[in-house]
């Protein structure tokens, strides 16, 4: 596994407050990140980033229910392990269960920040009856397939709202030293490849790496928090068996739109902000590179641990039959040759 990349940017900050305004939350976006460098390459798609918090693949964590009401539609609970409240999505019909293991992890490998999920075996102690799972001798429920949330290891600066519009990305400034629109172009991009269509700004999250060393936030990063919507085809009513690990809806969904140019084909949903972007060429290329670091062992670790063989190829349709691991990487190169062979000033692909 990989260290953490936000280090090297950790490592430099100020150490001292800033002047008045620049603590607002208009000026952190406007010198906001999205990315961060990290040798995507050599990345362990298969263990995921470096966390002392994290879990293995398949891991079994014993935990006790805890009675609370968790947001969002899709099935989930909290359950205490050690001393702290898990957030656990449950179930084989919940794509978010592996969706959002294997778009974490991708957004990881290539340097976009995002949320963590593992996939787990989780043994639940006083969970109530309805829960589904395997009721043991002693009242325990066994949840298989389950998925637990760890958060990106940085907060959210003081005193500001953390969600983000995907809209609000084009108020980021490079001048004032905020992420270049190549960067931004690829951010959305990958959104669009993905399929995130629940991208209402509370599933976005604005952190701060120098946390700790001053009162303000130097260095801000937008990143990803729910991205269980994802691997499939984008919907407007962000319909799970729809928009979550769906294969047939994914690898039947353009990444463009048609015609000339490069715009992303990205329908907008009733809560969304990401709406067919228009993509720059500098954008485009630093996606496509990226992408093209990834060899077919890694693409093959992601979607295995995300245990994308256990989905239907199609869930809104009974008996299409779980897909392959192999189907899907296939379907990933499929989607990453659409954005290698585009063009978006003009020129023709190189021979």
């Amino acid at each position: 596994m990989l260290p953490l990349a936000v280090v090297t940017v950790v490592a430099g900050a100020a150490a001292s407050p800033y002047a008045d305004g620049r603590s607002s939350r208009d000026a952190i976006l406007r010198r906001a990140q999205v990315w961060l460098p990290i040798d995507t390459a050599r990345a362990d798609l298969a263990a995921g980033p470096t966390d002392v918090h994290g879990f293995d693949f398949g891991q079994t964590v014993p935990c006790r229910y805890v009675n609370r009401v968790l947001s969002g539609n899709s099935p989930k609970f909290a359950c205490r392990f050690e001393d702290e409240d898990l957030k656990i999505k449950y179930g084989g019909d919940n794509g978010e269960v592996f969706a959002e293991v294997a778009a974490t992890r991708l957004l990881w490998a290539l340097g976009f920040g995002a949320d963590r999920f593992y996939a787990t075996r989780v043994i639940c102690h006083g969970c109530p009856e309805w829960l589904p799972g395997i009721t043991r001798e002693n009242g325990d429920i066994i949840v298989n397939p389950a998925s637990i949330e760890r958060r990106f290891p940085a907060p959210t600066p003081k005193g500001i709202a953390d969600g983000w519009s995907w809209r609000e990305l084009d108020r980021v400034s490079e001048a004032e030293g905020g992420a270049p629109r190549a960067q931004r172009d690829a951010l959305k991009l990958l959104a669009v490849f993905l399929q995130h269509t629940d991208s209402k700004p509370e599933q976005q999250r604005i952190v701060c790496l120098d946390a700790g060393k001053h009162d303000g936030c130097e260095h801000p990063l937008l990143i990803l928090h729910d991205v269980g919507l994802t691997f499939g085809k984008a919907s407007k009513t962000d319909a799970n068996t729809v928009s979550s690990a769906n294969l047939n809806a994914w690898s039947e969904t353009p990444v463009w739109k048609s015609g000339a140019g490069c715009v992303g084909n990205m329908p907008k949903s009733f809560t969304g902000t990401l709406e067919d972007p228009p993509i720059s060429e500098e954008g485009r290329r630093f996606l496509s590179d990226l992408l093209d670091r990834l060899s077919d062992a890694q693409l093959r670790d992601m979607f295995r641990v995300a245990r994308f063989d256990l989905r239907p190829r199609d869930p809104s349709r009974a008996g299409s039959g779980p897909a392959t691991i192999d189907e899907w990487v296939k379907a990933f190169k499929a989607r990453r040759t659409a954005i290698d062979e585009r063009r978006c000033d003009g020129s023709r692909p190189a021979a």
